[in-house]
């Protein structure tokens, strides 16, 4: 009647745990903290910006330039910081499991053993005529599982997921800056390429000023101090043009790695010359809240402070009793010489032999009663990186407002500046005409020439720059507004080739698997999520 209830008692130790890992848990529930975020942007009656729901999932589509658009296109397929933002979401699904894998018994090992050993003649205990050597062999199967009384392991779970949240969020990031970074330095291209252009043509024009001025001289109508003046002018003008084809073959290098690519890889994309992206009359770029949703450095410096609350929770758990569950099962047998009438000898032959089996099954308990404050200063340590991530998740959102002011007022104000450099840029050119014509004419002095063409110089150069300026701008702000990650959503986070490399090395199961981020939210109705074995 005995051995009929060991069943029972081996199913009800195993359903209390099952009811014990459902207790409440210890710490703090994560609560998002308050973050303050205006209403409207300071340059709401501005014309050129809207506050309507903007897409910005494709923003650069509205340059409507597609060697633009294919740049981009690459940039996200073979950008190696991108590719390490990926690798890292498989990291963090890869350590989801680890710590899923808590929440069921943590200890399942069969083992086995074969020895052969020799009692020493004096050892405690012994006596004549007891075998003092003799072989031994055994193989069996021990389970320990600590009962998540206090939800230490579930918050684990917590933490951990709010860490692979973290990590896409962090892939978001990159590609934000990754697609700005891209259509900025492609934008600083075709500036350089204008600017080379202005200084060329204004090379033009003082050549043929020199050239007047030469047979000017030449007839004795000027002095030597004109043709030297104009000499000196073209050489400044042309002395520009180094710097910025420097510059030109940098952006192009910047640009090839961005692409993941060697230095002068994407020349090829450049040849054909083009205008500095225009910009639409309007742009809409939704309200202030909408950072709070779309900016990726928002969402993840928010998981991170979901990661550490829980962590507060797991070292909480500390302070109580630990409360286990241990098992053995095995068959163990000896070829000793000593016999018992019951069993009738002993060989190593009997060691499947029913009556060589073998267990043990109990609770057990442990507490860290004395530990001199260090479990209690975890808690504090771990509380107070939550309350610095407070910190840090505040600050985030504020530079996220600044970020999109800062890219709104440089935006409106280029195109104001625009404006004005574009009526100064017509009477400059004008101008020039006007004086080499009068000069030329013997009416006025070189100087005159030579100050209308340097004010021509000037002024196209600073519209060129300025066009370029308002694009950058423009760039800046969907940046700052978060635009350009939402197209990741249909696709993996690792290119297919690395993935193929990965697995030839590494048995990655289901890991590598597309997971949309709604999945990976925490649900307490599937406590027992399974970990990919």
């Amino acid at each position: 009647m005995a051995g009929t209830n060991k069943p029972r008692a081996l199913v009800s130790m195993m359903a209390a745990a099952m009811l014990c890992s459902s207790c409440s848990l210890v710490g703090p529930d994560y609560v998002k903290p308050e973050s303050k975020v205006e209403s409207k942007w300071i340059y709401q009656s501005s014309p050129e910006i809207s506050q309507r729901t903007a897409e910005l999932s494709t923003w650069w589509k509205i340059f409507n330039d597609p060697v633009l658009d294919r740049l981009i296109a690459e940039a996200r397929q073979q950008n190696l910081s991108l590719q390490v933002a990926g690798t890292r979401i498989l990291e963090a699904r890869a350590q989801l499991g680890i710590v899923t894998s808590t929440e069921y018994p943590q200890l399942q090992q069969a083992n086995g053993d074969l020895s052969r050993q020799q009692i020493s003649a004096f050892a405690p205990n012994t006596r004549e005529g007891i075998d003092r050597n003799f072989a031994s062999a055994g193989i069996g199967f021990d389970m320990g599982w600590e009962l998540d009384i206090w939800g230490k392991f579930r918050r684990g779970v917590q933490s951990s997921v709010a860490n692979l949240e973290a990590s896409v969020a962090g892939y978001d990031d990159v590609l934000v800056s990754l697609t700005a970074e891209v259509a900025r330095t492609y934008v600083l291209i075709r500036t350089s390429e204008a600017r080379i252009q202005v200084a060329r043509e204004n090379v033009k024009i003082q050549e043929r000023t020199l050239e007047i001025a030469k047979a000017l001289f030449a007839g004795g109508l000027i002095n030597e101090l004109d043709y030297l003046q104009a000499e000196s002018l073209l050489n400044n003008t042309r002395a520009t043009i180094p710097p910025l084809e420097a510059a030109l073959r940098q952006a192009k290098n910047g640009l090839s790695v961005l692409l993941g690519k060697t230095p002068g890889a994407i020349d090829s994309y450049l040849t054909e010359s083009r205008p500095i992206p225009d910009v639409p009359a309007q742009v809409a770029i939704g309200v202030p809240a909408d950072l709070l949703r779309r900016r990726p450095d928002i969402r993840l410096a928010e998981r991170q402070l979901a990661t550490q609350s829980a962590l507060i929770g797991v070292a909480k758990a500390d302070l109580y009793p630990h409360f286990s569950l241990l098992g053995s099962i095995s068959l163990r047998a000896s070829d000793a010489a000593l016999t018992y009438a019951s069993v009738g000898g002993s060989t190593l032959g009997q060691l499947f032999n029913a009556k060589s089996f073998q267990y043990f099954i109990g609770p057990s308990i442990s507490w860290d009663i004395f530990n001199y404050g260090r479990i209690t200063n975890q808690v504090r340590v771990e509380d107070a990186r939550f309350q610095s991530l407070v910190g840090v998740y505040r600050n985030t959102v504020l530079n996220a407002a600044k970020e999109a002011e800062d890219a709104t007022a440089g935006f409106l104000n280029a195109q104001k500046q625009r404006d004005d450099l574009q009526l100064s840029f017509a009477a400059a050119k004008r101008s020039t005409e006007l004086s080499l014509y009068q000069y030329s004419e013997g009416l006025v002095d070189y100087q005159r020439v030579l100050d209308s063409q340097r004010t021509l110089a000037g002024s196209q150069e600073a519209l060129t720059i300025t066009t370029g300026n308002i694009a950058i701008n423009l760039i800046a702000l969907y940046k700052a507004v978060g635009g350009g990650w939402e197209t990741r959503t249909e696709k993996d986070f690792v290119p297919e080739a690395i993935k193929k490399e990965m697995r030839e090395r590494t048995n990655w199961g289901k890991l590598m698997q597309p997971k949309q981020l709604d999945l990976l939210e925490q649900d307490n109705s599937k406590k027992w999520r399974f970990p990919d074995w």
